[in-house]
């Protein structure tokens, strides 16, 4: 059995790191309040800026521009692996690198080669440690991030997809539901939605377009593929924080039964300790009487 020194030394360290979950805890509800108010504003930019792209596609023919083409052939796959660059935050991390390999197994099955883009320090290290090839890394970079760096994910997945070292890309990442539910997303980038691909009849509204919709989508699809990567990182920044509260918050519950269940020991410890103790000293007393 333990000494009673060990299971006060065990009850600090407990304590210490509750602690240190329930700071960490503040910290990401502090950073999920900026992350959430973020994507919940850009949410709705991208639906519509989406729906007027769908129905822009829908009025040309997919010839027009080649990130509306959709390949005969399609050999090689590019997904874009989103993941956040710190742990700490339960399964988030490993339900978004299981669904990019089940995605990257599921393409192989059919023949495909796939290749992946990871954003994010803990999917550049899964993905390492897979055969799947590594074209591009952004490590380091979830913590503070802007359009910047959508933009050059999305240069080199148009740049890919233009030259044909992908055929088709898909990205995934962590959708934020509410604070207790984030969801492990898969979403095709390039080729571009049509309406027929959206599963749509047609365009709920009427748009008036000036210049031409050839013009337009020339100006429009690369900043189309753009805003979905935005989207990607700031679901999966606002996902992060609310996993990592959520697993912070329990990590401190946890510590507190622990508290509890080591306060226990220690009692009964002590209390064994004192009944040997008297023992001992009616013992002596008996023999001395004796």
């Amino acid at each position: 059995m333990a000494s009673l020194r060990d299971i006060q030394n065990k009850i600090v360290g407990v304590k210490k790191t509750k602690q240190i979950t329930k700071a960490m805890n503040m910290v990401a509800s502090a950073k999920l309040r900026g992350a959430q108010s973020r994507i919940e504003r850009f949410r709705p930019y991208a639906d519509k800026f989406n729906d007027i792209l769908i129905d822009l596609a829908s009025r040309a023919d997919a010839s027009v521009h080649p990130l509306l083409e959709r390949r005969e052939e399609i050999l090689t796959i590019g997904v874009v692996l989103v993941t956040s660059d710190k742990g700490l935050c339960g399964s988030f991390n490993a339900n978004l690198c299981n669904a990019a390999l089940k995605l990257a197994k599921q393409k192989e099955a059919e023949g495909k080669t796939v290749k992946f883009i990871c954003i994010g320090k803990k999917g550049r290290d899964f993905i390492r440690k897979t055969k799947f090839e590594l074209v591009a890394q952004y490590p380091e970079n979830m913590t503070n991030f802007d359009f910047q760096l959508a933009s050059e994910a999305g240069d080199i997945v148009i740049n890919g997809y233009l030259s044909a070292q992908f055929d088709e890309v898909h990205i995934v990442y962590g959708k934020f539901v509410n604070i207790a539910k984030q969801e492990a997303t898969t979403a095709q980038v390039l080729p571009a939605e049509t309406a027929e691909s959206a599963d749509a009849s047609g365009a709920s509204s009427e748009y008036l377009f000036e210049p031409s919709v050839e013009g337009l989508l020339a100006e429009l699809l690369p900043r189309y593929v753009k805003v979905q990567m935005y989207r990607g990182l700031l679901d999966t920044s606002a996902s992060e924080h609310a996993a990592r509260m959520s697993a912070m918050d329990n990590a401190t519950k946890n510590c507190d039964e622990m508290v509890g269940s080591l306060t226990l020991v220690y009692n009964k410890a002590r209390q064994a300790s004192i009944t040997t103790q008297l023992m001992d000293i009616v013992g002596g007393a008996e023999a001395l009487k004796g």
